[in-house]
């Protein structure tokens, strides 16, 4: 009995709003083992209609699965159809398959036609030959019925294969990226926050609402509501990130102690229709709470500036007057110190030591606060490698910092064992008190980078003296990929959320270019670093597989979950859920 495959509808985003009916895959050729001549065109020839006994058997549908595809052209909602041939006798009167598909809504339609001749009845690996069209755009929410017949056609009887297929709506996870649905606002989490206050010698309530504003919504209706009280704001964007809206009125308009909040967005897409976030609101507490909870507060945030001053007080002077803030441009300026997060692999000791002359660099020089697993093994070894990066990343993804992904080797090696190949242990890691760390930082991060609507959270670069582009992993091929030291100061900026190149001018930063940065001792110790590793390269080729274990001391076992399933390609990858 052979294996049922699937029928795949692949949904996924797009950068570019792509809605009509239509197909992204331009192949002329269909051909693949024994069967040399297989030719994909439009079904614009009358389809040849023979008698019912001349005719070959109905092809067969594969059930559907749904999940996310990402390929060359970006993130694109898409509808894969795989169908098979039965293994008859029929099999020696085909001259073709034709597949049509109809958009329910529009009455759209594309039809495809393959054309083909077998001269087996099943494929040379012993299973039914199997077809399909890949690239077939679909809108959320919309329903598609899609007929497979094969070539030629009987004269009498029925001769198509049909299905409905309901691609699920902006609400379905698995297709909150697509860019339809991020113009309606799936991915859109406003962060609700309240304050409410009592004035009692002017009987006011004051409810101070804020919440994060959305990429396609540039205006906003902010309402609460009681029992027979009914209060509303417009409020628009502005490019602000944030907004908060005061209310004021008396307490005597209010009936109960409850207060509901409401706010409607204004997406491009859904206009007036869209979800509405909603939050109940409780001002029963007694005022001597609401001024026990601020004195604790002030208490806290006053013992926090007092640690803060303790610490610039006591700061190194070449970190506090770095490049980026005494030789800055006209109109430029660092208005806040950035946090990177380095994910990395221990590929040998001279790269490990690489690695930690570019955070001394980025401590000392440019004034960046540095997150590195070998720098924080007390709280990691308290937490546990998974908890500890996903923390980080959370907390990186709730503000303008960043994760800055390394690329080596063995980064490559590892993405490519969690994708199926062979299991990678590098003598490194088995040395580490951290362990491998890469591998569970990339289960939690590569998932999180598919799905997110932009790439600005994570910066992929490598040291172009001792790696390659060749060591990027495929996911990360998507977003730009900086060589270092050559295009540190591009990178910078990108830490920094500025842009280096601006109508009419180039921003630059004085002592980061490849040819300045080592005039500083700690960029000097990171050139002496990586021309070490490049030394060590050229005397031993073979530098990589002498690094791994033949016998692994250790395994570390990646079960991705439901929603998070990699593919086992190494060109592109499939999320199931």
């Amino acid at each position: 009995m052979f294996p049922v495959p699937l029928f795949c509808f692949c949904i996924t985003a797009v950068l570019v709003e792509l809605s009509s009916l239509r197909i992204l895959d331009k192949r002329l050729d269909c051909s693949q083992q024994d069967l040399e001549s297989c030719r994909i065109n439009n079904c614009s020839d009358k389809s040849t209609v023979v008698q019912r006994h001349l005719a070959p058997t109905v092809p067969d549908l594969d059930p559907e699965c749904v999940g996310i595809w990402m390929d060359e052209h970006g993130l694109v909602s898409v509808m894969n159809v795989t169908w098979k041939i039965r293994g008859d006798g029929s099999v020696f009167k085909l001259r073709g398959s034709a597949i049509n598909i109809l958009h329910e809504s529009t009455n759209s339609s594309v039809c495809v036609q393959f054309t083909y001749n077998l001269s087996h009845q099943v494929h040379p690996k012993r299973k039914m030959w199997e077809f399909s069209l890949d690239g077939v755009v679909v809108e959320p929410g919309h329903t598609y019925t899609v007929s497979v017949f094969n070539l030629p056609v009987p004269d009498i009887g029925d001769f198509r294969t049909s299905r409905q297929i309901a691609i699920p709506g902006c609400d379905d996870r698995r297709i909150q990226g697509a860019q339809v649905c991020l113009q309606n606002g799936s991915l859109w989490d406003p962060h609700i926050t309240t304050d409410v206050s009592v004035d009692k010698e002017h009987k006011k309530l004051y409810v101070v609402v804020g919440f994060e504003t959305a990429k396609y919504s540039e205006r906003y209706q902010v309402s609460i509501q009681s029992q027979g009280f009914y209060c509303s704001k417009n409020v628009s964007k502005d490019n602000e990130t944030s907004l908060n809206v005061t209310f004021a009125f008396g307490l005597w308009q209010l009936s109960q102690c409850e207060i509901l909040l409401v706010i409607q967005p204004f997406f491009i897409r859904c206009k007036n229709d869209c979800w509405c976030p909603k939050r109940m609101i409780d001002y029963s507490y007694p005022p001597r709470t609401s001024i026990i909870k601020a004195s604790v507060g002030l208490l806290l945030i006053g013992s926090y500036l007092v640690y803060l001053l303790w610490r610039l007080s006591h700061k190194d002077r070449e970190s506090t007057s770095s490049p980026a803030t005494r030789e800055q441009p006209e109109g430029f300026q660092v208005k806040e110190r950035k946090r990177v997060l380095i994910i990395y692999s221990l590929d040998h000791p001279l790269y490990k030591n690489v690695v930690l002359k570019l955070c001394a660099f980025l401590v000392t020089i440019c004034g960046t606060e540095v997150v590195l697993d070998l720098l924080d093994s007390t709280r990691l070894g308290a937490l546990g490698s998974i908890q500890w990066l996903d923390w980080h990343r959370e907390q990186i993804g709730r503000s303008s910092d960043k994760i800055l992904i390394l690329c080596s080797r063995g980064v490559q090696a590892k993405w490519r064992a969690m994708c199926g190949d062979k299991k990678v242990s590098l003598r490194e890691d088995a040395h580490s008190p951290v362990g491998d760390m890469l591998s569970p930082a990339l289960s939690l991060m590569v998932p999180h980078f598919i799905r997110s609507a932009s790439f600005e959270k994570y910066i992929v670069a490598y040291f172009n003296d001792i790696c390659s582009e060749e060591d990027v992993p495929s996911p990360f091929k998507v977003t730009v990929r900086y060589k270092l030291m050559k295009q540190f100061e591009e990178l910078f900026f990108r830490i920094l959320d500025t842009e280096m190149y601006r109508p009419g001018r180039v921003n630059h930063i004085e002592g980061f270019s490849e040819e300045e940065y080592h005039h500083y001792p700690s960029g000097r110790a990171l050139r002496d670093a990586i021309e070490a590793f490049y030394a060590y390269q050229l005397e031993h080729p073979q530098w990589f597989e002498e690094e791994l274990l033949t016998k692994p001391l250790y395994t570390l076992c990646i079960r991705l979950t439901e929603e998070f399933q990699l593919c086992t390609s190494e060109s592109d990858y499939f999320v199931k859920l």
